[in-house]
């Protein structure tokens, strides 16, 4: 059985917190690590998150929920912190607010993998937007391929961030190492491990499921042109900058020809 380790950074998360640690605590799946790590929140986030480990030490589920509150250096310092301190086979990044489709989603995923098989570097799969009610409003209109490389990312975020595990070993060589970008660096991290996945030949598995529910109006959404700007940026370093400037240029021309 493979072990999970899911992280999730905080910090003023009260208002939509809850629904992302209830649909943790509902995984049937036992070996589960959930890291908690919140930047010293002023609001009931940690209280929450406390309740939330008691309730799952007594409900018998085997997983084993960390809290730490403390000062960070922002979100991507956080999610450093959560990858030096994971201790399962994969990690995964669930926000607040984020949620699982259903209770058997870890299942599905860590059936993915057969007996025996090498660990694929990363799983994946596809992402659902939804309102604060859980109610679906629409899929998530970047879709994952069927087979995906770090050149996949070429034309955009193929992958959300919420539905791409990594191996935890692989995570640990490749640490944020960009804090200063504010809504991006997840796009570069999620592109080195990938280009760390081709150099060790290891697989990149789609799980061919919708595996997150994303939370309508995330931190990115709200603040998008800034987004944009730091991803043209990674896009650059990593494809080159007059192949990312035609690509830009072709997903203006493409927006303007849906309309």
């Amino acid at each position: 059985m493979i072990k999970f380790t899911i992280i999730t950074c905080t910090f003023n998360a009260a208002p939509v917190l809850q629904r992302t640690l209830d649909s943790v605590l509902s995984q049937k799946y036992a070996d589960v690590e959930h890291l908690i790590l919140d930047g010293l929140s002023k609001d009931n986030t940690v209280p929450m998150a406390l309740a939330y480990k008691e309730r799952s030490d007594k409900s018998g589920n085997d997983h084993e929920v960390v809290v730490i509150s403390e000062k960070d250096g922002g979100l991507y310092d956080a999610m450093n912190k959560g990858v030096r301190h994971a201790t399962g086979d994969y990690i995964v990044f669930l926000n607040a607010g984020d949620t699982f489709p259903n209770e058997d989603t870890l299942e599905t995923i860590a059936s993915s993998i057969g007996d025996g098989e090498k660990l694929p570097g990363v799983l994946y799969g596809d992402t659902d937007i939804v309102d604060m009610d859980h109610h679906f409003l629409r899929h998530r209109r970047l879709s994952p391929p069927k087979r995906l490389t770090w050149r996949s990312f070429k034309r955009g975020m193929l992958v959300c961030h919420q539905a791409f595990y990594a191996r935890t070993d692989l995570a640990k060589e490749t640490l944020y190492n960009n804090v200063d970008y504010r809504f991006s660096a997840d796009v570069d991290w999620c592109i080195r491990i990938m280009k760390l996945c081709a150099k060790r030949h290891l697989t990149l598995r789609n799980v061919n499921a919708v595996i997150v529910d994303y939370l309508d109006g995330g931190m990115t959404n709200k603040n998008h042109k800034a987004s944009l700007k730091e991803r043209f940026h990674v896009m650059a370093k990593h494809y080159g900058f007059v192949q990312t400037v035609f690509l830009h240029l072709y997903f203006v021309l493409r927006s303007v020809v849906k309309r």
